[in-house]
């Protein structure tokens, strides 16, 4: 069985509600229509045997998750329609993730218990800012507290960078804003103590670890030197670079077997995940999953290891 953990989905019925309130959203969404239309979506799936998915929300949603008059109401009516479809279609979606109200933390905690609780969704999905804001981790560790007792991942994934009006020339935002921003969130919580704090935490970081991997040794030296340097020793309880690698990624790099040999030999098969990014390709989702699978199985890794990140390491996480 192949598990993709990073797709995306924006449910029909959430979709009409959101029409109402923004047409300029739902006009958005609408030209990919595998993000909606279940029958489209199918048929590209049935391309490829044994293949699940797990749905996070598109994020589009996160304009209305950041209007107080509509961010709990639209958030419940996401993870509801959400769960609905994982109870429907159980032999397509393995798990559903959530979605907060991150406008209010008292709601976005009630409604945190609620998904996981009550709706038995795998997980939830924050942004890399909140309101155009720099993700806090002293504001939000109550959230993180709380999946590290459900023993349940948090899916970060990377918006529009803040304050940088000149990335969208060129889809600059896009192709290199979002890695760089999901890079700068890892640091954040790396070195604001996450994973002391909550050492059991499971952080997933979309496209295999963003920026990361590649600067391995660099991020090493760097805090080396800064530390002789600049005496920053006592500011680091460990080297940095052994909690970047606490964190879980996905194959989500468009077809790079090249980039994924980089992601293994930095966090190491057991926390690799595989993942597409569907729909978000060319033709609609079936681009990257055809070429995702083949870029997992071009790497120069052993069966089992592959096998764990097909699926086996999602089950482990999602308790599938």
């Amino acid at each position: 069985m192949k598990i993709d953990i990073y797709t995306h989905v924006v449910p029909p019925k959430y979709k009409k509600t959101l029409g109402k309130v923004a047409p300029h959203l739902e006009n958005h969404v609408s030209p990919m229509t595998t993000l909606y239309d279940m029958d489209q979506r199918f048929q590209i799936m049935d391309k490829y045997p044994e293949l699940r998915q797990v749905l996070t929300l598109g994020l589009t949603a996160a304009l209305i998750f950041d209007d107080p008059k509509w961010a709990v109401d639209y958030a419940k009516l996401a993870n509801d329609e959400m769960a609905e479809m994982v109870t429907k279609y159980p032999t397509r979606f393995a798990a559903g993730v959530a979605s907060l109200p991150m406008i209010d933390k008292d709601a976005a905690v009630k409604e945190l218990d609620r998904a996981i609780q009550g709706l038995g969704l795998k997980g939830v999905q924050l942004l890399t800012s909140v309101s155009g804001k720099p993700f806090n981790l002293q504001e939000w560790i109550v959230l993180f507290e709380k999946m590290s007792e459900y023993d349940l991942p948090v899916w970060i994934h990377p918006v529009k960078p803040i304050d940088r009006g000149d990335y969208e020339k060129y889809f600059v935002d896009h192709v290199f804003g979002w890695p760089y921003e999901s890079t700068v969130v890892m640091t954040h919580l790396v070195m604001n103590g996450l994973f002391e704090r909550c050492p059991g935490i499971k952080i997933i970081i979309h496209h295999c670890g963003a920026l990361v991997p590649f600067f391995g040794e660099r991020i090493t030296e760097a805090y080396n030197a800064s530390g002789r340097i600049h005496g920053m020793e006592g500011e680091m309880r460990r080297p940095p670079v052994e909690s970047f690698k606490k964190f879980y990624t996905d194959t989500a790099l468009s077809g790079s077997t090249a980039g994924l040999m980089c992601g293994y030999s930095f966090f190491g098969a057991d926390h690799l995940l595989f993942g597409t990014d569907m729909p978000y390709d060319s033709e609609f989702g079936d681009r990257n999953t055809r070429e995702t699978i083949r870029s997992v199985e071009r790497m120069t890794i052993r069966d089992s290891e592959k096998k764990m990140i097909f699926g086996d390491n999602a089950k482990k996480i999602l308790k599938l």
